[in-house]
């Protein structure tokens, strides 16, 4: 699970400047709209919008931003609707990489995502070409200090209904159902420890490693498709160095 791993974390790191910063809003906030306009602008009898709600929190997303994207999407104000949509191909290495859009467009998000796996050695396949080489689970990463036993926060995401624990140098990344991270979450936090983050992620059944030029190359192609509006999400089978 590093590679997943890696990769959150380079996307944090990224997400410092005030630009990364202001596109990751405008995710939330698609995410946000077809959350609400599906389920229902309550999060209390909208589970899924009250963790999109607390992924926004955690991103420093400003609380009028967050309540103005609701009330768009529940139709107050005037707003776009945007459908999902998913791509899968290849990387360098034949590496495998699923992209997960929000549009308004579909004709254009495809011609993006297909340019950017072209201009980086890559290749757009059709839908199930790589997907079968990952799993949904929810995904929770609690901080790692002093005061953190490992085997304690072990003993109590298991007790919790959590799969795995995996310790990095900073966090502990836990592994659960699709969909239950928002209660292993508020269980966590609970019993005192401090969640990162907490989300449903793809997370693929084992990693490759790439030689220093295919690996530069992947790690650009992903940074496009990163970079691209629409995307939301993309996962990936890559080991990545640590920064």
């Amino acid at each position: 699970m590093s590679g997943h791993s890696k990769w959150h974390n380079i996307q944090a790191r990224k997400g410092k400047s005030d630009a990364a910063r202001g596109k990751i809003f405008t995710k939330i906030g698609r995410e946000i709209a077809v959350c609400v306009k599906t389920g229902g602008s309550d999060p209390v009898s909208n589970p899924k919008l009250k963790d999109i709600i607390a992924k926004a929190k955690q991103n420093n997303m400003p609380n009028d931003t967050i309540e103005r994207s609701i009330k768009k999407a529940a139709g107050e104000l005037s707003g776009i609707n945007y459908e999902s949509c998913t791509y899968e191909g290849y990387g360098t290495g034949g590496s495998a990489v699923i992209v997960e859009c929000l549009t308004d467009n579909k004709n254009r998000t495809a011609g993006d995502v297909r340019h950017s796996f072209d201009k980086f050695g890559g290749s757009l396949g059709s839908n199930g070409c790589v997907s079968y080489l990952f799993q949904r689970k929810g995904v929770v990463d609690v901080e790692k200090t002093e005061k953190v036993d490992s085997d304690e926060l072990m003993m109590s995401a298991l007790d919790f209904g959590a799969l795995d624990v995996v310790e990095y140098d900073d966090y502990f990344e836990i592994i659960c159902q699709p969909n239950e991270h928002g209660k292993l979450s508020d269980d966590l936090t609970g019993a005192g420890y401090n969640v990162l983050s907490a989300e449903t992620s793809m997370l693929p059944d084992s990693f490759i490693d790439l030689d220093e030029e295919k690996l530069s190359k992947f790690v650009k192609m992903i940074e496009a498709l990163e970079d691209l509006d629409d995307v939301q999400e993309v996962y990936h089978n890559v080991n990545l160095p640590e920064e």
